[in-house]
């Protein structure tokens, strides 16, 4: 069907079913690489729309939807959102639900009554429900919050890793995967761990251009808190506070409700029956301010936030553009800062020391596999290994990446083959461990050359989401004070953002950035990691090639 067609059936179907009069940058390519039957991935930043996206196909395909989902609240909202608006008959299948209501909602899928089922991923552990789902005949799987199946992810969820087996058990209908923030290396890791097949990968509308980006810089704890709470006294609001422990969520919550500012506290230490009633009173005003951990976020839809202040550093800037992105949703002016001390990277460093599953374990949990000889359930896996369930995600992930191992659609785990060297797929795994903790610790980095950045804020978060920007923005910190202006890059870029390079030392790499005189390069060699070199010298002396 000729271009011009697709978009004119595309926008009468957004008319009709969501009472759209246009589409926003992205959606509309995206649905139309849908509709053309490709595996899709959609990177656009929350509140843009993204289930728009699957909704319109949906209801121009043939055949039922199915929408995994990592929350159940989130599964609800979008359930009944598709119900109200009268898009189409949807459900959910999960564990909040009586099980009369499950097998009611999958006799419905079955039977063709309904166009949209919601599941969180573990329920494709149960044989019966994978069965039922693929006697369906599914058009189309859509994964969302699909950064949760990356380990590189900031929200990674081990229940996701089983989803590529599943998509492939259906019969691999046509496969879209949303998030909000996903950078290069995360996206890499979607389309793989999924097995999407020729994806079209849509990044579009990263830019907040209503978000006032800034860093304030503090030389200790005591000065760094008081300002922060005057900041929040001030401002105005709602708004949003985040920070990196429970610790410190409940006393600046406690500190900020001394001086008259209505807080509460909300992180995962929280009971269900506790977090619920805080959230509802914030979206519905009767809170002025959350002091949250990341617990607070994912599905949550406030559009009048007027601010996002950062108490604590995060691990990388694809947590803090996710966590900076709930502000400003209405379009009105809002502001997002981070309040930094450099010390504050340590507590990230420490635990990304953690985590790690040594050789001999790695070893062990192929020996087990491959001793049991048939499929092994996961938990019975942890059981005789005495992994907790994470570094079981990891240490299977890691063997699957050598061939040793493999993940079934229900969950369970089985040799991938009879000749295999147990003790060599352990060490090639340990390798691969190593390379992702030394690409954890550059994300690290990034994170702190974002905070103490003299050029464009706006321009360095975009490049980092590759996205150009011709900057500078006039929107944040730096280009108000003129220090952007001072340290632009250079007009004339050797090689542009993205490019493949070759060093005569360090081997070959990609451009990620230009900051200030400098280009930002990150190698290949997890032992090299990131390199900044002057562009001088890169142009005069010949530093860097492309690579072949």
């Amino acid at each position: 069907m000729p271009a011009n067609k697709v978009r004119e059936r595309i926008l009468r179907a957004a008319r009709r079913t969501l009472g759209f009069e246009g589409l926003r940058p992205g959606q509309e390519e995206a649905i139309a690489s849908v509709l053309e039957g490709r595996d899709t991935l959609a990177v656009m930043p929350t509140g843009s729309g993204k289930s728009a996206i699957y909704q319109i196909p949906a209801v121009l395909i043939s055949g039922p939807t199915v929408v995994v989902s990592p929350l159940l609240a989130l599964q609800k909202d979008q359930m009944e959102g598709i119900v109200d608006q009268g898009v189409a008959p949807a459900a959910v299948v999960n564990s909040a639900i009586r099980d009369s209501e499950k097998e009611d909602a999958l006799d419905d899928l079955e039977e063709g009554r309904l166009e949209f089922v919601f599941l969180a991923p573990e329920q494709f552990r149960k044989a019966e429900t994978l069965e039922r789902v693929r006697a369906s005949k599914p058009s189309l799987f859509v994964v969302d919050e699909a950064h949760c199946i990356s380990e590189w992810g900031h929200d990674f969820r081990p229940d996701y890793l089983g989803l590529g087996s599943v998509i492939e058990e259906l019969g691999h209908p046509v496969v879209l995967a949303l998030t909000a923030t996903a950078a290069p290396p995360v996206r890499d890791e979607i389309v793989e761990r999924l097995g999407m097949r020729r994806p079209k990968i849509v990044v579009r509308g990263f830019d907040r251009p209503n978000i006032w980006l800034g860093v304030e810089t503090f030389p200790d704890e005591q000065t760094k808190r008081d300002a922060l709470l005057n900041r929040v006294a001030f401002a105005d609001k709602p708004g949003i506070v985040y920070v990196s422990s429970r610790r410190h969520a409940e006393e600046i919550a406690a500190d900020l409700n001394e001086r008259g500012v209505k807080a509460a506290h909300y992180h995962a230490g929280m009971r269900h029956k506790e977090r619920s009633p805080v959230q509802e009173g914030f979206m519905e005003g009767g809170e002025e301010v959350i002091v949250a951990t990341s617990a607070f976020g994912m599905g949550v839809d406030k559009p009048d936030v007027r601010f996002v202040f950062h108490y604590d550093v995060t691990d990388s800037l694809d947590t803090y553009y996710q966590e900076i992105g709930r502000a400003g949703r209405d379009g009105k002016e809002a502001r997002a800062v981070l309040f930094y001390r450099p010390e504050d990277q340590n507590i990230h460093k420490f635990f990304k020391g953690g985590g790690k599953v040594d050789e001999a374990k790695l070893e062990q949990v192929a020996a087990v596999v491959h001793q049991e000889g048939g499929p092994i359930d996961q938990d019975e896996l942890r059981e005789k290994t005495a992994l907790s369930k994470t570094k079981m995600a990891r240490a299977i992930s890691r063997l699957e990446e050598t061939g040793a191992i493999e993940t079934l659609p229900g969950g369970g785990v089985a040799p991938a083959g009879e000749a295999v060297d147990l003790q060599a797929a352990a060490h090639q795994a340990a390798e691969e461990q190593k390379r992702r903790h030394d690409y954890e610790l550059l994300r690290l980095e990034k994170m702190r050359a974002y905070a103490e950045l003299l050029d464009c804020r706006r321009g360095y978060i975009l490049n980092y989401f590759g996205e150009e920007h011709n900057g500078p923005c006039g929107f944040c910190d730096n280009c108000e004070s003129g220090r952007a202006a001072r340290n632009s890059a250079p007009a004339a870029e050797p090689f542009p953002v993205k490019t493949r390079v070759t060093h005569h030392e360090w081997g070959k790499g990609v451009v990620e950035a230009y900051e200030g005189e400098k280009v930002a390069v990150l190698f290949d060699d997890p032992g090299v990691g990131r390199k900044n070199l002057m562009v001088k010298a890169v142009v005069e002396r010949g530093l860097l090639e492309r690579a072949s």
